[in-house]
């Protein structure tokens, strides 16, 4: 597969502390890419820098070979976000959100096409305050991608969603991907970087210290010599992270 994005040796750093650290990866097109780290780690600082939200100190970072820092009006077109927490004014109809964000991108969408890709199509005349929470996160999905992007960033996406509602939104990022579009995200449950990511960087101390798919990076702690206390000896993504990152507790 063609690489989509390349980060090389990308730096950042807040006073005394490096929050980034020369961090070096590629992003493949259609590829669910996770980055995980504990507390502080640099995940939100990378994605920023990649989103052009945040200026990059060192290192490069292009999209579809285009370098963020020096074209990031370009790089808007290509990308799409999905914040942590996604913000709509409540007394807004369904159908007006998805007009207004693809009006910010000069487009003229279908708004029933797009809330139809995310099973909102019986609330698209609801107002966005008679939304559960991962209603909410299902149309910021589909805002993300009212104007077609290459890229789909997700931070911690469904953090304080129920089960259901967090299976719900796996199935949707599924879909987003085996459209052609490269989603990277960041998470905090094992079990959601397992189940959904292709490739997965974990990070700590603003370095990564190890990248590869899910099932590899078991693979090698299991040959390790890695077993669990549990009576099944058998290894699991957050034991790979546990083992990677350590056992003590971090700081929010």
């Amino acid at each position: 597969m063609t690489d989509m994005i390349t980060v090389r040796d990308l730096k950042k750093r807040y006073g005394d502390k490096q929050a980034v650290n020369g961090i070096s990866f590629t992003v493949k097109k259609g590829e669910i890419f996770g980055i995980l780290g504990p507390n502080g780690a640099g995940k939100t600082t990378t994605l920023e820098m990649m989103e052009t939200l945040r200026p990059i100190d060192e290192g490069v970072v292009e999209i579809d070979g285009i370098n963020v820092a020096k074209h990031p009006q370009k790089i808007k077109y290509l990308i799409g976000v999905q914040p942590q927490t996604p913000a709509f004014q409540d007394k807004t109809r369904l159908t007006e959100v998805i007009e207004m964000f693809a009006a910010a991108y000069g487009e003229k969408v279908d708004p029933m096409e797009f809330l139809r890709d995310v099973d909102l199509e019986d609330k698209a005349k609801s107002f966005v305050e008679d939304l559960s929470g991962g209603q909410k996160q299902r149309l910021s999905i589909t805002t993300a991608l009212v104007h077609g992007p290459k890229v789909f960033f997700l931070d911690e996406p469904t953090t304080g969603l129920d089960p259901q509602a967090r299976r719900h939104l796996w199935d949707l990022i599924k879909k987003v991907r085996d459209k052609g579009i490269s989603v990277v995200m960041t998470t905090h449950y094992m079990d959601e970087a397992e189940i959904l990511c292709d490739r997965i960087a974990v990070m700590d101390n603003g370095q990564i210290i190890a990248i590869d798919s899910p099932q590899n990076l078991i693979k090698a702690l299991l040959k390790r010599g890695f077993k669990k206390k549990q009576h099944v000896e058998q290894a699991n993504l957050e034991d790979v992270f546990i083992d990677l990152t350590g056992k003590g507790l971090r700081d929010e």
